[in-house]
């Protein structure tokens, strides 16, 4: 193998996610302690804080086995034996059974996450709360809940939320430069399963201290086990997902991974001493996070080299230059048409009225009016519907006639969206959308039929 041969191999990486349609926010890979390649996706840009999700499962439990290695815990602690103050009057066996060993690999007494987001105000605490529904230790079944009460674990032992703690111990030590915050639940206790921003680059950094044993910041024996296969993992769905659980992070085909929704993830491949780290948003594709494991494994992986270090010529990496988020693809051979004010019956949309002209389109509900603008067949920065203080990406393209397929990402603090299609003719509208589930997209999932409202203005909704 030649690096000219590993360029090309991240060239046609990159390609095939974009062919293939994958929301990509930024990747980097490195492989021997060498950096081979990076892209952004403008308007993503080095240093940006990014929502990691479920990554931060794996930050919380690295802070837990910090505690366990300065002999504050211990693998085989029952995890109600630290928060008897929460526990029922007559607490369920499976609950008072459970181990740290066995939240670590998500061997819990529950088949779902038991706080409720919107409803609960402190989500650790529902916890212990909950009614327990099969022995733990038994069977993976994943809880973001779990998680959370990691996260209040940390900070009972340590005093200190887990962002602070790992802060102290992980980030300042291991130069983590750019900035990074960790959303709190309403009781103010860091979303420890779900609520982590930080920057593509430093993640990747953890992900690499990992890769190289702790750097003795994490303990060596916890980021050696971390990775193994604690559990079997074969009835989940997705396919990278059924090569078993470690501690708070998954397997691979070839190593383990972070892996947060929407395609977060940093693939750690020991054998190759190598780590892909991305951000996207994959929501909207129920296949996006194994496209994304798929194009690595085929394009990229199976060229590193086996152990050894990479080419000595390294003069010139092949650093991939800024490129542009994917917006849909527009048929220019379409005409634009349909524009008009729409009016609604009750539908599953909460749609009273819809105004479409050829830049924009407004939608009245009873919650009040909102705009999205477009361009066709390019990609918009703007603000979510409604919400102006949320940046969001706006995609159009007319691929039928009378037919407008709009697409809108949120790109703040709960990366998500919608796509929706705006079909018109005969004095008849028929909206379709579908949504990537989050408080923000209520409202974006149904069908709404509506008819042309001929008396009123264009410019009026």
């Amino acid at each position: 193998m030649t690096f000219g041969k590993l360029s090309d191999c991240v060239a046609r990486f990159t390609e095939r996610l974009e062919r293939e349609g994958v929301n990509m926010h930024g990747f980097l890979l490195s492989a021997s302690g060498k950096l081979i390649a990076k892209g952004y996706y403008a308007p993503f840009r080095e240093g940006q804080p990014h929502r990691l999700y479920s990554v931060s499962k794996t930050l919380t439990g690295i802070a837990v086995g910090m505690l366990i290695d300065d002999g504050l815990l211990s693998l085989d602690d029952r995890i109600a034996d630290h928060f008897r103050d929460w526990l029922p009057a007559d607490p369920h066996e499976f609950l008072t059974r459970l181990t740290l060993r066995d939240m670590l690999r998500m061997a819990t007494c529950y088949s779902r996450t038991a706080y409720r987001e919107g409803i609960d105000e402190n989500w650790a605490r529902c916890f212990f709360t909950g009614a327990p529904d099969h022995a733990p230790g038994m069977a993976f079944a994943y809880d973001t809940g779990c998680s959370q009460a990691l996260a209040a674990l940390v900070r009972r032992v340590s005093g200190l939320e887990a962002i602070d703690f790992l802060e102290e111990r992980l980030f300042h030590p291991l130069g983590c430069q750019d900035s990074r915050y960790w959303l709190r639940d309403p009781s103010g206790c860091c979303q420890g399963g779900t609520g982590l921003c930080m920057s593509l680059r430093d993640v990747h950094r953890v992900a690499e201290c990992l890769l190289r044993g702790g750097d003795g910041l994490v303990p060596g024996w916890y980021a050696r086990e971390m990775g193994k296969k604690q559990i079997d993992t074969s009835m989940r769905e997705g396919a990278e997902e059924r090569w078993g659980y470690g501690w708070q992070c998954w397997r691979t085909r070839a190593g383990w991974a972070l892996y947060g929704m929407g395609g977060q993830l940093c693939v750690v491949c020991p054998d190759r001493r190598a780590v892909l780290s991305t951000i996207a948003d994959t929501r909207l594709d129920p296949f996006g996070v194994q496209r994304i494991y798929d194009a690595f494994f085929e394009e990229i992986w199976p060229y590193l080299p086996v152990g050894g270090p990479l080419p000595e010529d390294e003069s010139n990496l092949p650093v991939v230059p800024e490129l542009r988020c994917i917006g849909l693809r527009d048929d220019a051979s379409i005409a634009a048409s349909g524009s008009g004010c729409y009016v609604f019956g009750d539908n599953p949309l909460g749609l009273r009225a819809l105004q479409l002209t050829d830049t924009e389109v407004r939608f009245l509900r009873d919650g009040g009016e909102a705009a999205l603008p477009f361009v066709r067949g390019r990609l918009v920065e703007t603000a979510w519907p409604g919400h102006p203080q949320t940046p969001a990406l706006a995609s159009a393209a007319w691929v039928g006639a009378g037919q407008l397929r709009l697409r809108c990402h949120a790109v703040g603090d709960a990366p998500c969206g919608f796509d929706m299609l705006i079909s018109t003719g005969g004095g008849r509208v028929v909206v379709q959308s579908r949504r990537s589930s989050d408080p923000l997209t209520d409202g974006y999932a149904g069908i709404a039929s509506g008819v042309l409202r001929r008396e009123e203005s264009s410019s009026e909704v």
